[in-house]
């Protein structure tokens, strides 16, 4: 598989050489779903809590005698039938969401979302950003270039347009990008398949190194596979 390399200027200035086993595989309905809302799960926060009767201050009185009185019988102001009682059945912050995910499935599904992309001609390389130095104005113009790319005119739209994937975390480029609100920046390492969904357009630099760093995701996977389970 090749595909095109750009300059800054959007020019091409070359071709790379694409794995079939990351960006030719075929998509599954039934592991995508699966690992994207298992990492959504695992992301959720636990913020809701609600107290219980044993959890609020007070009720630690009678309200009033058990007979005698005409009213019904009552032990704490704090029941959850008082005002100002404990809450029944609510959320608590011990709830876990948390799911396991295996590294196989959850480098399968980046590869499916990579070849989503890339078939539906989301995906673009680009040589070098050139950012040596913090400078928004830099980066704005090398994606206002790669927009003048037929296929990528919505490349700096309003919201979630791109991803930024870079071979490796460098402060200038997060610097440069991070006030363009559309776009984001994340490392080839991190990449997962929520994050890639979430944007339209996928741009990869220095794609030699960052193919290099995705397929290796594959190997590793594959070896891990191929271990016997050790007998106990």
């Amino acid at each position: 598989m090749e595909a095109p390399i750009y300059s800054t200027q959007g020019k091409k200035s070359g071709s790379a050489t694409l794995p079939e086993n990351v960006f030719g595989v075929q998509w599954s309905d039934a592991l995508m779903h699966q690992v994207v809302t298992s990492m959504q799960a695992n992301a959720r926060p636990t913020v809701a809590h609600t107290k219980g009767r044993s959890d609020v201050r007070g009720g630690g009185k009678k309200p009033w005698r058990q007979k005698g009185t005409g009213r019904a019988r009552h032990g704490s102001i704090r029941s959850p039938i008082w005002r100002g009682g404990g809450v029944t059945h609510g959320p608590r912050a011990e709830k876990n969401y948390s799911r396991t995910i295996p590294k196989a499935m959850r480098a399968r599904a980046l590869f499916m979302a990579l070849s989503r992309k890339f078939k539906d001609n989301e995906v673009i390389f680009i040589d070098s950003f050139g950012l040596n130095v913090p400078k928004t104005a830099d980066a704005k113009k090398a994606l206002t270039a790669l927009s003048r790319v037929k296929g990528y005119e919505r490349l700096l739209s309003r919201k979630n347009a791109a991803l930024i994937a870079i071979p490796e975390y460098s402060n200038s480029t997060l610097k440069s990008f991070r006030n363009i609100g559309s776009v984001s920046v994340e490392a080839v390492a991190n990449l997962n398949p929520v994050t890639v969904l979430k944007y339209k357009y996928v741009v990869i630099e220095n794609p030699e190194s960052s193919v290099a760093t995705i397929a290796a995701r594959a190997k590793r996977t594959k070896t891990a596979a191929k271990k016997p389970s050790k007998s106990k």
